[in-house]
């Protein structure tokens, strides 16, 4: 994922809403969201490249998701797929605390990344460029390419976004969220961040929905998880530019499941 919405424990119905947007190159080939034929208690979508994933859920509720951190000064070429944590993380289901630990010692090897990752009540952040992790608090969180909560324009409009929607307390519609991530509003130059890559490339990776000819937002992903246990998960897979409409890149345009998380 490149951008991640969260409200923990922030609203009377939910224990947990997400909206997050996935942003890759085209050409990287990808499944849709969907339970594992290899891993059955797994709903995730998968990278076809190397195996991994970006965002999950088991059905006993753990889930796991993944930013990538935007340095390519630090990039390694042999560092292994961060998508792989993820992946295994919803695999083994092991207790976070215990994965907190895992990550503090093999996270180095990789390229920068945050992940998000737990239970749908209790959450937890670990960046290895911060080199530690910690809870996550109740309340209305975002997380893009940077730290959590950072400035970045797209965090800041999205939380207060989020936070519009969930105030209300009323029950959550998918498409109040899919209108706060198909936002293509660009920031003025001088609220950009200077990741290394160059002032024309911070301007077509700023909107909360990007959209380029090679790279932009592939799928918009919206998990609500009720105080019942129940979840409703809703995957929206986007065009390429110029693409003809209902031909998405990957697969079906848009699946929805609905289920009650089980006991452990």
């Amino acid at each position: 994922m490149c951008l991640i919405l969260l409200a923990l424990q922030a609203h009377p119905r939910y224990r947990l809403i997400v909206a997050a947007n996935r942003d890759e190159f085209y050409a990287r080939p990808a499944r849709p969201a969907g339970f594992w034929e290899d891993a059955p208690h797994i709903l995730a979508g998968r990278d076809l490249q190397e195996g991994g994933t970006w965002m999950g859920l088991t059905r006993t509720g753990h889930l796991a998701m993944l930013t990538n951190i935007r340095d390519p000064s630090a990039h390694k070429p042999e560092a292994p797929s961060r998508g792989r944590l993820v992946a295994d993380y919803l695999v083994s289901e092991p207790d976070p605390q215990v994965y907190l630990q895992r990550l503090e010692a093999i996270g180095p090897a990789s390229n920068g990344f945050n992940l998000v990752f737990g239970q749908a009540g209790a959450l937890f952040y670990y960046s290895n460029r911060l080199g530690s992790g910690r809870c996550v608090s109740p309340g209305i969180h975002g997380l893009s390419n940077d730290s959590l909560d950072s400035s970045w324009p797209k965090v800041v409009w999205g939380k207060e976004r989020l936070a519009g929607i969930v105030n209300q307390g009323k029950a959550i519609a998918f498409e109040d969220l899919l209108d706060v991530l198909s936002d293509q509003s660009r920031p003025p130059d001088e609220l950009l961040p200077d990741t290394g890559v160059g002032l024309d490339k911070e301007r077509m990776l700023s909107p909360i929905f990007i959209a380029s000819p090679d790279y932009g937002t592939r799928c918009s992903t919206i998990m609500l998880i009720d105080q019942d246990g129940w979840v409703e998960f809703l995957e929206k897979t986007h065009d390429p530019p110029g693409q003809k409409k209902g031909a998405p890149a990957g697969g079906a345009p848009e699946v929805h499941f609905r289920f009650q998380l089980q006991p452990m």
